[in-house]
């Protein structure tokens, strides 16, 4: 019975200390943390899906992502890091938005065969979507990412671990940048096509506990794309 207890106290301890979980930032002191670069996985090899074409659009997007071999002696399997093995995909498309786990994009405009990256940067690309609405009412042709672009939490990874951020682009991927500030973490996003404006919410570690709780703030915004430039503009609901 004393073996019994001891050992059940030991699983507690064992399971308890395998659920801490790290926190989402770890801040340097003197420096901005910059995104780790990942070492080469010999398992990952770099494919592109098929290109997707959003419609009234004059560009195809070529998605990039991994692929990854499983199995050993003579069985080898294969999957994208983003879906199940033996599956070649690595992104799903529906309904203007793209959803994978992808390093990067390359576009390229309908009459030519050249194609251009979105980036040289180290990302990871979670969604994509193209803004219907808003090209609907102004004909502008714009595309919004989720994307984690730093090792927050220093882990030498870039996943869900870390700070999910937002971008923004044109079709052609030209002016690709960061809409949500350093180290907020996106909570969501929305196109509001009657205003044509997308509004989003991110939240600030305003204790700096590197964690995201009901102790920070929640920072409301929105970019107007009734004008020329794209200026994030905050705005106070409460």
């Amino acid at each position: 019975m004393r073996n019994i207890v001891i050992l059940g106290f030991t699983l507690i301890i064992l399971t308890s200390c395998g659920n801490d979980e790290k926190p989402k930032v770890i801040y340097p002191e003197n420096e901005e943390i910059q995104t780790t670069e990942l070492k080469k996985d010999s398992t990952l090899i770099e494919i592109a899906d098929i290109p997707i074409h959003i419609d009234s659009t004059k560009y195809l997007i070529h998605p990039i992502g991994e692929y990854r071999m499983y199995g050993s002696r003579g069985k080898v399997f294969f999957g994208s890091s983003s879906y199940s093995s033996g599956s070649f995909s690595i992104t799903n498309y529906n309904r203007y938005e793209i959803t994978g786990n992808l390093h990067n994009l390359k576009f390229q405009q309908l009459d030519s065969e050249n194609l251009t990256s979105l980036t040289t940067k180290n990302i990871r690309i979670k969604s994509i979507t193209f803004l219907r609405d808003l090209f609907d009412n102004t004909k502008k042709q714009i595309l919004i990412y989720r994307v984690l672009d730093k090792d927050t939490n220093r882990d030498n990874e870039l996943d869900d671990n870390d700070v999910e951020t937002l971008y923004i682009s044109n079709i052609d991927g030209s002016e690709f940048e960061k809409l949500t500030s350093e180290f907020q973490e996106l909570i969501d996003w929305k196109e509001i096509g009657i205003k044509n404006r997308i509004y989003f919410r991110s939240i600030e570690d305003t204790n700096k506990n590197g964690e995201f709780d009901k102790d920070d703030k929640i920072h409301y915004q929105y970019v107007d794309f009734n004008s020329d430039k794209r200026i994030v503009t905050e705005y106070k609901p409460i």
